[in-house]
Order: C-alpha cells, then sequence, then structure tokens
C-alpha cells in the first residue's frame, strides 16, 4: 500500500486551467486573443492522441488553435516553409510541430525554423540558452510542469540533492539547468551510468525520465526521497506504467507522482502557459513600437 503523498498532476493541471480562463478572457477583453498553431505529421495514434488532448486544452481556456495535418510523405523544404508563414502571422503567438517527425525531416532544423518567440515547446538553441543563462524565456513544458508540482506540494528546492535519471534534450538537460537555478545540487545519470543505484539512492528528489518501465524499485532510493515519474510505458498488458515501481517506491518515498496522472497533465498545462505569455510578450511589443 502506497504510503507517500500523491502529487495529483490532473488536479494540479486542472486549477491552473481555471486560472487560465480569466486571463485570457482579461486579454480577450483587452483585444489579444492567445493563438497556438499545431503541426501534426502523419497519423501516428500517440501523436495524435497528445494534440487531440492539447487542442481541446486550448478550447477550454480560451485559446485560440489551429491544426495543420500533412502526410507522413511531406518533404522538409514544404514543412519548413509552412513554419515560415506561422512565423509571420500575427493571430499565432505559439508554434508546436509534435515530435518524432518522418526520417526524411531533421528534427533540428524544424525546432530551429520555429520563431524563438513562438518557441512555445522551449526547444529552440535560444531558449535553451536562456534558461542555461537563468534569462527569462520559454522554459520546456516538462520540466516546468514538474516544478510547479512542487511547488503545489511546498516541496522545497534549494540546498536539495536532485537526482534526474536521463539526459534528453526534452526533460533531462533542461530539469537539470532549472533545478540549478532554483539552488539545487544536481546529478545527471544515463544509460551509461553504473551503477545507477549509488547515485538514485542518495536523492533527496529523484527525476526519472528513461522510458523504461519498471527501472526504479524501492531499493533503489532512499527513504522520504520525492519521487517524480516522467516514464510512459505499456506493460505486457497495455496498461500505462512509468519507469517507477509505483507501489513498492510509494511505500518508501514521502511524495510520489502517479502514471498516468501525473506528469503528463503537467506537461500539457505548462503549453497553454508558454502560449498565453508568448501572447503578452508580443502585445507588449506591439505597444512598445507603437509609442
Amino acid at each position: 500500500m502506497t504510503t507517500a503523498q500523491l502529487i495529483d498532476g490532473k488536479a494540479i493541471a486542472k486549477a491552473k486551467r481555471t486560472e487560465m480562463k480569466t486571463v485570457v478572457a482579461q486579454m480577450k477583453a483587452e483585444g489579444t486573443v492567445p493563438g497556438l498553431a499545431v503541426v501534426l505529421v502523419g497519423e501516428n495514434p500517440a501523436s495524435m492522441s497528445y494534440v487531440k488532448g492539447k487542442i481541446r486544452d486550448c478550447k477550454e481556456v480560451g485559446i485560440y488553435s489551429e491544426l495543420i495535418r500533412f502526410p507522413v510523405s511531406v518533404s522538409e523544404p514544404e514543412l519548413l516553409e509552412k513554419i515560415g508563414e506561422l512565423n509571420e502571422r500575427d493571430d499565432i503567438h505559439g508554434i508546436l510541430v509534435q515530435l518524432p517527425l518522418p526520417k526524411q525531416i531533421s528534427e533540428r532544423k524544424v525546432i530551429q525554423t520555429i520563431s524563438p518567440e513562438k518557441d512555445v515547446d522551449g526547444f529552440h538553441p535560444i531558449s535553451l540558452g536562456r534558461l542555461m543563462t537563468k534569462q527569462d524565456g520559454f522554459v520546456p513544458c516538462t520540466p516546468a510542469g514538474i516544478m510547479d508540482m512542487l511547488k503545489a506540494v511546498h516541496v522545497s528546492i534549494a540546498g536539495k540533492h536532485v537526482v534526474i535519471v536521463g539526459r534528453s534534450n526534452i526533460v533531462g538537460k533542461p530539469a537539470s539547468q532549472l533545478f540549478l537555478n532554483h539552488d539545487a545540487t544536481v546529478t545527471i545519470c544515463h544509460s551509461r551510468t553504473t551503477p545507477l543505484a549509488h547515485y538514485t539512492k542518495q536523492a533527496d528528489i529523484l527525476v526519472v525520465a528513461v522510458g523504461r518501465a519498471g527501472l526504479i524499485g524501492a531499493e533503489d532510493i532512499k527513504p522520504g526521497a520525492v519521487v517524480i515519474d516522467v516514464g510512459m510505458n505499456r506493460n505486457k498488458n497495455g496498461k500505462l506504467v512509468g519507469d517507477v515501481e509505483f507501489e513498492e517506491v510509494g511505500e518508501k518515498a514521502s511524495f510520489i507522482t502517479p502514471v498516468p496522472g501525473g506528469v503528463g497533465p503537467m506537461t500539457r498545462v505548462m503549453l497553454l502557459e508558454n502560449t498565453i505569455k508568448a501572447a503578452k510578450i508580443r502585445n507588449r511589443g506591439r505597444k512598445i513600437n507603437a509609442q
């Protein structure tokens, strides 16, 4: 039986969306409708499901959303041209290209083509550079959502030892920088870290983002650790599970996130937050230019 306090990402995200409705309504009253363009290539079932959820979230809070679909055979120049068009549109404040992309398209080129002012995923090198140098900018949605979850349950970060398992550009690396910016001591582990448990057992806050079901068991954490499970995997029965053995780790941790219903909903809601932020920045720029 899990004795750890559950960090309910679904509930936290719902509360944030409720607040956003008020903010967006006020922006609309002042003449600005935040707009998000979502670009989907192909018919990957997981990607289609994610996109459907993002568009539903936009509708709930009052953000204008536009879905642009391409066949899986789309050429890289054609996709980059469309992104260029979206960069120029005044009614679109955020651009999201759903990953992964087919082999003929460079994810790096796509990410770099998106205007940094509309990079609501926070993947552009300029966004990551601003994060690295502790400047205001767009933070990748999953790491930003993790920080909001910890804040919601009053987990302090300063002075804590944070161990991150996973070094992706989407989660691991930006999360490590974000924790550093909040005065944590950070250790990053990955597939070649041995022995992994030597490091995970030192963590006050453990973030696991590898994509390997059951990677972390109770023997891999120290008593009272805060455990954030970013993993999304299907077990042999088709059930959605994380990278952490939820039940057994939950008996030893102080806080734990569930899968599903933990980090996932927070990732989606931070996309909305970044879109609203992009619209506000664009609006301020217009007002400054108009003076």
